[in-house]
């Protein structure tokens, strides 16, 4: 494990002082927030609530899946070559990144909630704040699994082009950024299975003083297993042609 945690440290040093990630991962989502909630005649309670998660979800999936744009990168530079003579098995690899990518999702969830509670008047109990802030960190892991899929499998440039569909299509489609209560029957039915969907209720339910669902846990859990799987299989087939 000790070398897992040599590469997390590396990687995390490397991706915080990356300017980029500083503005679009984390100013980006602040400022949607702010937009969202203050247009118009203003925002109530509630919407305020499922705004601030749906945003810093979005910011944590962002993050996360940012991982995966790195990985493709290294991948072009020979990167993966290099770590194929060390000790570290696929599955090492691919937790050592997730592990990674953990870290930096961080800064994005709490920066929008500091600005929920700070400047949107939001007031919740400690211990849902903690609880919040630590469901969106863990239910950003499928999405750093999805990011790392896409980047051992396709070319740098490709795989940002893919992240951000995947990243702006699941959020729109789990409602990030609107209630899915306006969508189509037939397009909540499938909403509902999402990932996006299942983050922004376990926010949402734990933001209203509720308990997170069963449903949304499975369906988490399930897409964590699915991605998973993804990013291992593809990581052994840029390990064979690097």
């Amino acid at each position: 494990m000790a070398l897992v945690w040599d590469y997390v440290a590396l990687e995390t040093r490397r991706t915080l002082r990356d300017t980029g990630f500083v503005i679009f991962g984390i100013g980006m989502p602040v400022l949607m927030y702010l937009l969202f909630t203050n247009i118009g005649d203003g925002a109530d309670a509630r919407w305020k609530t499922a705004s601030m998660v749906g945003m810093a979800a979005y910011g944590a999936m962002g993050a996360a899946m940012s991982a995966g744009t790195g990985v493709a990168e290294d991948k072009a530079l020979g990167w993966l070559r290099q770590l194929r003579i060390t000790p570290m098995t696929p599955a090492q690899v691919v937790v050592g990144r997730a592990l990674t990518a953990s870290v930096v999702v961080l800064p994005a969830i709490l920066a929008v909630l500091a600005v929920g509670g700070l400047l949107g008047g939001i007031r919740l109990a400690a211990w849902q704040w903690g609880l919040l802030a630590a469901l969106l960190w863990l239910g950003s892991l499928p999405f750093t699994l999805l990011g790392l899929g896409n980047g051992y499998r396709l070319s740098a440039q490709s795989t940002g082009v893919v992240n951000v569909g995947c990243n702006l299509g699941l959020s729109i489609l789990g409602g990030l950024w609107f209630p899915t209560q306006f969508f189509p029957g037939w397009l909540q039915g499938i909403a509902t299975y999402t990932p996006t969907k299942a983050i922004s209720e376990l926010g949402t339910s734990t933001g209203l003083g509720g308990a997170p669902g069963l449903l949304s846990l499975t369906v988490l859990t399930g897409w964590l297993l699915a991605f998973g799987s993804y990013a291992v299989l593809s990581y052994r087939k840029a390990a064979r042609t690097a």
